[in-house]
């Protein structure tokens, strides 16, 4: 779990009230926004891991269940999965199939994915989670606490501010009142540990670190981004650039032409936000493959909907979901992962994920 790591030493930080955004970190810098340091503080409190009698073949030399703080964490990621997959299910409009079955089959889709994202300590499933419950309130009429919520999901992973247009483009002021609040006093939150002055340094340090992290992160096999795809063709530089963007614009457009039509359903803010978590690891840089749990609800709702697609359409939305989520280096080998990976199959496995959101709207299906 080496990100709860960085959590825990960004939470140490930030109750010493010392920098925390540092060059000497390395690859494991703290990228996310200072106020999540105060949310992840309590887990630098708690006992540090106590040396174990063996050693294991790593040359680990404690015990990591003696480690009160990550065993809480690794606890309260697989209730959060737990969470993300119910609500999920839960909250899909117009169910066809039976949800222990859209349950097996997101699984095997994204089952390497949660796995990855609990193996690292990660926490996007909490973006997940704290974005579908946002889609409860929406639900239940009640915008203003959707709102509030995407804006904590963005201090969990400043991904989310991606919802900001969204919410415009819909018209939802009162869901962008509750957003500019809730991140108004995020912003301002460190203020009372560190003042006005070295506030502002940390939120300049937060994005000195994470646009000087990102170029070094493109030739990653792991990363599944457009950008990265473009990267690994072509090496990172100004063709791989421009056709990032170009490749991005295109899509944006076409998903801003599905925001802007009127849709017809009783619930569409289900694929609005299946659509918007699923672009999240494909337009971000920094978008490594585990970042795809975010696409469960997508998959979800292509699964549910498969009956209204055409014969050959639909066994290549099985074939793409099956592909990217059970080819594993373990069955096939490190070297046939590893060009799996730089071919970046998996990038557009999920753009075909993308048209089959946009063709369920437009046929006014979801």
């Amino acid at each position: 779990m080496p990100d709860f790591q960085v959590y825990r030493t960004a939470g140490s930080r930030i109750v010493a009230g010392e920098p925390l955004y540092r060059q000497s970190d390395g690859h494991w810098q703290f990228k996310y926004l200072p106020a999540f340091a105060f949310f992840v503080a309590p887990v630098s409190i708690l006992p540090a891991p106590r040396q174990a009698q063996t050693t294991d073949p790593r040359g680990r030399d404690y015990n990591p269940w003696s480690d009160t703080a990550r065993v809480a964490w690794f606890a309260c990621s697989v209730a959060l999965l737990v969470a993300l997959v119910t609500l999920s299910l839960r909250l899909l409009p117009d169910r066809t199939w039976r949800g222990g079955t859209i349950v097996a089959v997101t699984i095997l889709a994204l089952g390497k994915f949660y796995a990855h994202e609990l193996e690292l300590g990660q926490t996007n499933i909490l973006l997940a989670v704290v974005v579908l419950l946002a889609l409860e309130q929406w639900k239940g009429g009640r915008e203003a606490s959707a709102g509030a919520l995407l804006a904590v999901a963005t201090v969990v992973k400043p991904y989310a501010v991606l919802f900001v247009p969204y919410l415009v483009v819909r018209r939802q002021w009162r869901a962008c009142a509750g957003f500019a609040a809730v991140l108004a006093i995020a912003l301002l939150l460190p203020v009372v540990r560190y003042g006005f002055r070295d506030n502002l340094a940390l939120l300049a340090g937060w994005w000195s670190t994470v646009t000087a992290s990102t170029p070094p992160n493109l030739g990653v096999s792991d990363n599944i981004s457009i950008a990265a795809m473009y990267a690994k063709w072509f090496g990172v530089g100004t063709l791989a650039n421009w056709l990032a963007l170009a490749t991005a614009g295109l899509l944006v457009s076409a998903c801003a032409w599905m925001l802007l039509a009127a849709p017809k359903t009783g619930f569409p803010q289900y694929l609005d936000a299946a659509l918007l978590l699923t672009l999240i690891p494909l337009l971000s840089p920094q978008g490594w493959d585990y970042v795809l749990l975010l696409a469960t609800p997508a998959v979800m709702l292509v699964v549910n909907n498969l009956g209204g697609f055409g014969r050959p359409v639909r066994w290549l939305a099985i074939a793409s979901l099956m592909i990217a989520g059970l080819t594993l280096w373990d069955i096939v080998g490190r070297q046939a992962y590893t060009l799996f990976m730089v071919s970046s199959v998996v990038t557009f496995c999920y753009l075909f994920q993308v048209v089959l959101l946009l063709r369920l709207r437009r046929t006014q299906v979801a």
